[in-house]
C-alpha cells in the first residue's frame, strides 16, 4: 500500500522563511564592538518574545553557530567553516592585494574593492591610507548605490529595472534615475568616477571600474579621502593611478565569484 504524501499545513514555508530571517537577525548582533550578545539584549534589540528567542538561540547554539559563556552569547565555532569557505571564493589574489597596498602606500589614501549587491555596493577588500584622517569601511559593509564614484562605476551595465529600484532607495525618490543615468554616462565616457560629499559630506572619491572576462563591469577600484585632499589636480592624479590598477586587475583575469559573469 502507498504510503499518503505527506503534506505541508498553509503557511508552513513562509513560517519557515521567518524563523529562518530571525535566526540571522540574531546573528547580525554580534559585531566586533559587541563580540557577546544576551537573551535580553536579543529581546530588546528583535522584539521577539523570550520564548521565541531562547528557542532560536538554542538551535543556533546545537548548530554551533552560537556559543554560550558566562556573559552571554558568542559567535560559535560552527561558523569557521562558513568564514574560511568565504575567505576561499573572496580573498582576492596576492599581486591583487599587493596592488592595493602600494596604491595606499603611493596616493596616501584609502583604496577600496566593491561589488553590487541588489541596490548595494558590498566592500571586499580594504588598504586603510596611512594619514591619521582617513576613510575606513569595513570588509563586508554594505553602502547605497544611489550616489559616490563607486556606484557610478558599478552601475555601467546595470538595467533600467535595478537602476529604478536604485532610485527609489534613494533620499531624492523615483526622479533622481534620471540624475544616476547622467551619472554613468559621464563615468562610462571619462573612464573613471568622482564625487565630492554626494553620500556624506566631507567625504571624496575617485574609482574606476574593474572588467570581467565578457567585458562587463564586475567590481570596482576606488580611492577615497577628506574633501580638502582632493583637489583638482590630486583628483587627476588619482584617476590616472586607479585606472591603470583596475586595467591591470582585469587583465590579469578578476579572481572573484563574479569575475566571469555579465
Amino acid at each position: 500500500m502507498k504510503a499518503p504524501e505527506s503534506v505541508e499545513p498553509p503557511g508552513a514555508d513562509q513560517q519557515g522563511v521567518r524563523s529562518v530571517q530571525r535566526a540571522l537577525d540574531i546573528l547580525t548582533l554580534l559585531t566586533a564592538e559587541r563580540p557577546t550578545v544576551t537573551v535580553r539584549e536579543i529581546v530588546d534589540a528583535t522584539g521577539l518574545a523570550k520564548t521565541t528567542v531562547i528557542r532560536l538561540v538554542s538551535t543556533l547554539e546545537q548548530s554551533g553557530l552560537l556559543w554560550a559563556t558566562a556573559s552571554g552569547y558568542m559567535a560559535g565555532p560552527g561558523l569557521w567553516r562558513w568564514a574560511h569557505l568565504a575567505q576561499r571564493s573572496w580573498e582576492l589574489p596576492p599581486e591583487t592585494q599587493r596592488g592595493m597596498r602600494d596604491l595606499a602606500a603611493r596616493q596616501r589614501e584609502t583604496v577600496n574593492l566593491y561589488v553590487v549587491r541588489d541596490v548595494y555596493r558590498v566592500c571586499i577588500a580594504q588598504q586603510e591610507g596611512p594619514q591619521p584622517l582617513r576613510h575606513v569601511v569595513h570588509v563586508g559593509d554594505e553602502l547605497p548605490l544611489w550616489a559616490g564614484a563607486t556606484a557610478k562605476v558599478l552601475l555601467r551595465d546595470a538595467g533600467e529595472a535595478l537602476l529604478e529600484r536604485v532610485a527609489r532607495s534613494s533620499p531624492y525618490g523615483p526622479n533622481h534615475v534620471k540624475r544616476l543615468r547622467e551619472w554613468i554616462d559621464e563615468a562610462a565616457v571619462a573612464g573613471f568616477a568622482v564625487s565630492h560629499g554626494e553620500r556624506e559630506e566631507g567625504l571624496s572619491a575617485v574609482a574606476a571600474p574593474i572588467l570581467g572576462r565578457s567585458g562587463g563591469v564586475v567590481a570596482a577600484l576606488s580611492l577615497s579621502g577628506p574633501t580638502l585632499r582632493f583637489t583638482d589636480a590630486r583628483v587627476a592624479e588619482f584617476a590616472g593611478d586607479v585606472r591603470r590598477m583596475a586595467q591591470q586587475v582585469s587583465e590579469r583575469g578578476f579572481d572573484h565569484p563574479l569575475g566571469t559573469s555579465r
